[in-house]
């Protein structure tokens, strides 16, 4: 069944409703050769607007150098920042520079879950629902990956005490959770949570990390699925490999909450340019919708490109799917107004809000998703 516990459209009578939760190889896939071509599918919302890889319409070789010199400064401000995100030498010297402290509070409310949890207070007031997430990955021992689960565990009680009226769930990394010290351990853990949120409402999101975990992440996610029904996964357009992997999750009837992605892969892997990560990003929301109606999936998009949202919601309209058959998941501080508007239109909104003190490779992937944020940095210094 579709799972329970999003605030999305409810399953069909005919399937029951049972009040307690349903009871691989590593690595990646790559292509072989030459590298498989671009989705043919049109983007919901298409290439436009500031699209990074359009050269403005300049007449000449000087308007061209231009262009094409923007675009490689763009690139090269990416990879330097998805660099300095896996710095651990950076980020212990920059983690407490008070400019640095100053301009990432936009984004993260505070270190601890009472900050997060006081923001979704905030948030709720507008209509708008959060997820909350700790921040850090790949953990390195056992004892580590238990602290992780049991302040996930706190977490949960303390969002049942607040009582929001739009329950806050959950997002988890599991290499966060032990992923990479014990395969096992970290699937009692992820069931433990999931188990947890259910007792209490909630629900647990699986994020997706680089494209050597997309294997064993669905593994455990299907792993989950057989037992729990409040349990989604998120998926990343930018990767090749993910129109198949959407495939092979119909079965599941799942959650998925549909990104771009951040991390820094090889062509081979990812698209590299924007036009064809959204080419990707609108075919997959496309076949999501489509499922949606049929009861097959509880789509969310993970977006903030207001095209879009406006291109989804229109789809859902022609689909005859209610506001309420789809979410969207934003992060904090970014677009507040919009998040806003849309949930007064009646769309299920939910902000991402992260806490914990490990925010320094989080902040750089935030950089990375838009070179330009860089001079809200800078700003800060003056």
């Amino acid at each position: 069944m579709v799972p329970r516990g999003m605030g999305l459209v409810p399953a069909p009578a005919t399937r029951g409703d049972r009040g307690q939760s349903r009871g691989a190889g590593h690595g990646e896939r790559t292509a072989r050769g030459r590298a498989p071509a671009t989705p043919r599918t049109a983007p919901l919302g298409g290439p436009r607007g500031n699209e990074r890889d359009r050269a403005p319409r300049r007449g000449g070789p000087a308007g061209r150098r231009r262009a094409a010199s923007g675009g490689v400064s763009t690139a090269v401000a990416r990879r330097l920042l998805l660099r300095a995100s896996r710095s651990a030498w950076l980020a212990s010297q920059l983690r407490h520079r008070a400019f640095l402290r100053r301009a990432v509070r936009r984004f993260l409310p505070g270190e601890d879950p009472t900050a997060a949890l006081d923001a979704a207070a905030e948030l709720a007031k507008s209509g708008i629902g959060a997820l909350l997430t700790e921040l850090g990955e790949q953990v390195t021992s056992p004892a580590e990956a238990a602290a992780v689960r049991d302040r996930y565990r706190a977490a949960l009680d303390r969002m049942r005490e607040r009582g929001l009226p739009l329950p806050a769930q959950l997002s988890v990394k599991l290499t966060h959770l032990g992923l990479d010290v014990d395969r096992e351990a970290c699937a009692r853990y992820l069931h433990d949570l999931a188990r947890r949120a259910g007792e209490t409402g909630s629900f647990v999101w699986i994020d997706m990390e680089e494209s050597r975990y997309v294997d064993i992440t669905l593994e455990l996610f299907r792993r989950a699925c057989a037992a729990h029904d409040n349990v989604g996964v998120c998926l990343q357009a930018y990767l090749r490999r993910t129109p198949a992997d959407l495939e092979s999750l119909w079965p599941l009837r799942p959650a998925i909450r549909l990104v771009k992605g951040a991390y820094n892969e090889p062509p081979a892997v990812a698209y590299p340019r924007k036009r064809d990560v959204d080419a990707s990003f609108g075919a997959l929301a496309a076949e999501l919708l489509e499922r949606a109606t049929r009861w097959e999936a509880s789509p969310v998009f993970g977006t903030h490109d207001g095209n879009l949202i406006a291109q989804i919601a229109a789809r859902a309209r022609v689909r005859g799917l209610p506001r309420g058959a789809y979410e969207v998941h934003m992060l904090y501080g970014i677009r507040p107004a919009e998040q806003r508007a849309l949930a007064a239109a009646g769309v299920v909104v939910r902000v991402l809000i992260s806490y914990g003190s490990a925010w320094f490779a989080w902040y750089m992937r935030r950089l990375a998703e838009r070179p330009a944020n860089v001079w809200f940095v800078l700003r800060s210094l003056v």
